[in-house]
């Protein structure tokens, strides 16, 4: 897992579900008599209702987890054939519209039930804006810059984000390589003469695709992650992942340069 990879709307949904957790142990509802009956009467979600606690309020707080390890799994994860954050943004909604109705049915109401539906809609929002708005994708632990790129065929060195051991040294040098024939195909635009390799991180998960023009990606580059661009075709940029494989990032925009 990978906690660069979180997006600022993810920090809100984590944010708001903190938020909603708290407030279940709040006072779900209000009194205005003598402090003595007053204390007999306000109880938190827990007290008042298990269904109100369990099936409402962490019903919220669940659903934000799975938003987050959604974001977090390396590869996509589905539940019932659904990716399993369209699963937890369903809950963020369903806890958000359960607490409505108990705010506009309740008799008097604490500030438990006021926070706790703020904190639902929170968290509502936050997992379905977060891919959605381009405020929301920028990557919430910005990626640490290299202290300088490091020369063509030359190892990284540690701590980049980006590993050195088993990483083998590309082949050729003076900024331009020569390609492998895949299937007989030629690369799609020919590598800029004055090219010099440079280390860059994508601002979100981005697909790699293969050098012989295949339209299915080899990878997806996720951001908070240095990776070496090793040539450039037009605008696009040959791009080389920690393991070693290489493929071609089509948008480069945003991108980040060490």
């Amino acid at each position: 897992m990978n906690i660069r990879s979180l997006t600022r709307g993810d920090g809100v949904v984590i944010g708001a579900a903190v938020l909603l957790f708290i407030a279940s142990l709040l006072d779900v509802t209000g009194c205005d008599g003598p402090d003595a009956v007053c204390d007999s009467l306000e109880t938190n979600a827990w007290g008042l209702s298990l269904g109100l606690g369990l099936g409402t309020y962490m019903l919220g707080v669940a659903g934000a987890a799975l938003v987050v390890l959604a974001r977090l799994a390396p590869q996509p994860r589905k539940v019932a054939g659904l990716d399993l954050g369209q699963v937890g943004a369903a809950l963020t909604v369903a806890a958000a519209w359960s607490l409505l109705w108990w705010t506009l049915d309740a008799e008097s109401v604490g500030v438990g039930l006021i926070l706790g539906l703020i904190a639902a809609l929170l968290t509502a929002g936050g997992a379905i804006a977060a891919p959605l708005v381009p405020a929301l994708k920028t990557a919430l632990v910005p990626a640490p810059r290299p202290a300088a790129p490091q020369p063509y065929g030359g190892q990284p060195q540690a701590g980049y984000g980006y590993p050195g051991a088993q990483q083998q040294p590309p082949p050729s040098f003076g900024g331009q390589q020569q390609q492998p024939a895949f299937g007989g195909q030629a690369p799609a635009a020919p590598p800029a003469a004055d090219f010099s390799p440079f280390w860059f991180a994508v601002p979100v998960a981005r697909p790699l695709f293969a050098e012989d023009g295949s339209p299915n990606p080899i990878a997806e580059l996720a951001p908070g992650t240095w990776y070496l661009a090793v040539e450039q075709r037009g605008p696009a940029l040959v791009a080389q992942t920690q393991d070693g494989r290489r493929g071609v990032l089509q948008d480069t925009s945003g991108i980040q340069r060490g």
